[in-house]
């Protein structure tokens, strides 16, 4: 491991000489300047990790000499050092972003802690910066993987939300469509990239505990409530807030939320003050919340307000073209993860990855190439392991004449609902053993009772 290099600028010889003796036991490497012109040559040189510099130098003023070092090196600590202490000097050696301003003669404690403190608070800087860029580059466009036309319209139009005003956003897909994923997109695409991005998931908090997580609360506004504490739309200031699910807020918090979007204040549990702030909300449903409000499950002042940026998110069954580009790019994720290196799929595998209509899609299809993954010992994937089946194939989709179906006076939605509900009494209601039944697995089981409104529990006789 190197060590750490500090230099130091001051025209005192006896005093530089003082500072390298104590700071070289301390186990750093010293490098010393008797001017500023020598000390910015000695910085481009050996680029140190910390500079301790003097107020007055011959050439140049210190306080001067500090804007040169942070224009050219923004994030390298510098300690100003005086013999004098005073005070003008200090502010403005603080509003020039020194780290710390400190006097002469220095006690070696006081000099000892502030070059610690000052190298740590540089190291956990670069640290946050590396994994705002890691974060950056994850939920970049580019890194999303995007083959067909509706999925080339939708990113486009993230792009276009993301580097606009707008402060409140409403993405609906099915369940699996990368709603999260985009919804980061927008929030690193924007210029709050810098500040918080929150996220909640709206049905997985109980109904009396989610406006506190949401809008905090005072000391004393209920039995537990001990200390203040902020919510999520606080601290998510200048930031992004995501609400997932929020089809599934209750119709008192939908007022209270509909009272903080149009007027971006809110009071926090038990609290009288309003709080004012500037987040972008972005909303994130499964469900027909036009629908929902139409039959009053939801608020429809609300869903206009939500509706003013909608984003719809098409399932994996209406683009094609991106289920292949995708299990390629889970086929290298997981070769990496699980130390393998398998190829590619085999045309069997990609027929039937076409094939099949996708229900949970995108996180079905990455589980399912994950679970697959798992188990393939060959080069290649086969259908070996695919836990799917292919629609075209599947006992669900029966192949029977025209005329049985005329005589029985059954559409194929109708038989198809028919099957499932047989092989659930075949099983006595158990899923698992229904999908075997059915050789289907047993997340799209759950996509076909919920669809056809079948209640495994109450079967029809």
């Amino acid at each position: 491991m190197r060590k750490k290099k500090i230099l130091i600028v001051d025209d005192d010889k006896l005093i530089r000489w003082s500072l390298n003796q104590k700071i070289t036991e301390w186990d750093f490497e010293v490098f010393e300047a008797e001017n500023g012109k020598s000390g910015l040559q000695l910085a481009e040189e050996e680029m140190p990790d910390l500079v301790m510099l003097d107020v007055k130098l011959p050439d140049k003023k210190g306080t001067d000499l500090l804007e040169d070092f942070k224009r050219n090196w923004p994030e390298l600590p510098v300690v100003m050092m005086t013999a004098f202490g005073v005070i003008d000097d200090a502010v403005t050696a603080m509003r020039r972003r020194a780290y710390d301003f400190i006097t002469k003669p220095i006690e070696d404690t006081k000099l000892q802690n502030t070059i610690k403190n000052a190298l740590e608070t540089a190291s956990l800087k670069k640290e946050i910066a590396y994994f705002k860029e890691k974060e950056k580059k994850q939920f970049d466009l580019s890194q999303i993987v995007a083959s067909s036309r509706k999925m080339h319209q939708v990113l486009e139009m993230i792009r276009k939300i993301a580097n606009s005003e707008a402060s409140v956003i409403l993405l609906h897909g099915e369940s699996g469509t990368g709603k999260d994923l985009l919804a980061q997109a927008i929030h690193y695409l924007s210029r709050r990239r810098n500040s918080s991005y929150l996220a909640i998931n709206c049905s997985a908090i109980p109904e009396n505990l989610l406006e506190s997580e949401l809008f905090g609360y005072e000391k004393g506004a209920f039995t537990d409530a001990k200390q203040q504490k902020k919510g999520l739309v606080e601290l998510a200031d200048e930031g992004t807030l995501f609400l997932d699910e929020i089809s599934t807020l209750n119709l008192n918090l939908q007022a209270k939320l509909l009272r903080f979007l149009e007027t971006h204040t809110f009071k926090r549990v038990g609290g009288l003050k309003d709080i004012k702030v500037a987040i972008r909300v972005i909303s994130a449903t499964n469900q027909d919340l036009e629908e929902a409000a139409s039959k009053e499950k939801f608020r429809k002042d609300l869903f206009y307000r939500l509706n003013v940026c909608p984003v719809y998110i098409p399932p994996l069954r209406e683009r094609t073209d991106d289920i292949m580009p995708l299990a390629e790019y889970f086929l290298s994720h997981f070769n990496m993860k699980f130390r393998k290196n398998i190829k590619d799929f085999d045309k069997e595998a990609q027929k039937l990855l076409l094939d099949y209509d996708w229900p949970g899609n995108v996180r079905e299809l990455k589980n399912a190439i994950e679970r697959t993954m798992i188990f393939e010992e060959n080069s290649y994937i086969s259908t070996r392991y695919l836990p799917i089946r292919s629609n075209k194939d599947s006992p669900l989709f029966p192949r029977v004449s025209p005329t049985n179906v005329l005589d029985k006076n059954l559409s194929l939605p109708e038989m198809e609902k028919e099957l499932l509900i047989r092989a659930l009494k075949k099983s006595d209601g158990n899923k698992t053993r229904a999908a075997k039944i059915l050789s289907i697995t047993r997340d799209t089981l759950r996509y076909k009772i919920k669809k056809f409104k079948i209640n495994p529990k109450v079967l029809p006789s």
